[in-house]
């Protein structure tokens, strides 16, 4: 969700919108109405990014994107619109699939030799999980994630709370056994105590702020979808299957 402040400075466009949208349009020449609504918007909230506007099907709203946020507003920009829109007839949450869309991950993209691979089973079905050490919503997921069967996962380490972050992260990929040295202390609290090695620890912070990951752990499947947070194993579970399917 935007934060409070961002929701303020949005808030104050109500009173303002239309003489800035005229404003806008009047050098803009042959502008369209996304990159003056674009404009507008990045002036008013003071140099904050809007990275595209869209003009979408349904009541004539435009969807704003900044980084991984949708808002929605009016031609004239009378309102704005933070929250989801729902199609009625089949209850589908427009403003979540889109979302999917837009923060997709072409698997093909992802350099798989800067992960570490699990396999269980027969290893058929395949996702990748962007982890830091000492972070106690990854931890859990790793609990779950224990659970789940026949599978191949990537993990990328991905250190972004601190630096004894990257150093667990480093130890990690340096142990002879990077499975093993993961599972110790993600799951038992067994700290890696590898030396040096190269890594491509810095590579993958490095990835992920090209993705914005902002938070982990962050699960990708092969169909491209992704997902932040800690989910449980029978989520696992149902979007590996939906990835089998597409």
């Amino acid at each position: 969700m935007l934060k409070l402040k961002r929701i303020l400075a949005l808030a104050l466009l109500a009173s303002v919108s239309v003489s800035v949208l005229g404003q806008a349009a009047e050098p803009a020449g042959r502008l369209t109405t996304e990159s003056i609504i674009k404009r507008a918007l990045e002036a008013k909230l003071n140099g904050v990014k809007v990275d595209a506007v869209v003009k979408t099907p349904y009541l004539g709203l435009y969807e704003v994107r900044m980084d991984s946020e949708i808002l929605y507003t009016d031609e004239k920009m009378n309102y704005i619109f933070s929250g989801n829109i729902i199609d009625s007839k089949n209850m589908q949450n427009l403003t979540e699939r889109r979302l999917r869309e837009l923060t997709a991950v072409k698997w093909e993209n992802l350099p798989l030799d800067s992960a570490f691979k699990t396999v269980r089973g027969n290893g058929k079905r395949m996702l990748a999980v962007f982890s830091d050490p000492n972070c106690p919503y990854c931890k859990r997921f790793e609990k779950d994630l224990a659970k789940v069967d026949d599978i191949t996962i990537y993990t990328f380490l991905y250190p972004i709370l601190s630096q004894d972050s990257h150093d667990k992260s480093k130890a990690v990929w340096c142990s002879a056994d990077k499975v093993k040295a993961w599972s110790d202390w993600m799951l038992n609290g067994i700290a890696p105590t590898a030396g040096r090695c190269d890594s491509p620890v810095e590579k993958n912070v490095e990835l992920g702020r090209k993705y914005r990951i902002n938070g982990t752990p962050t699960v990708i499947f092969v169909n491209g979808e992704r997902v932040p947070g800690a989910i449980p194993a029978e989520q696992v579970e149902k979007l590996l299957a939906q990835a089998e399917k597409k």
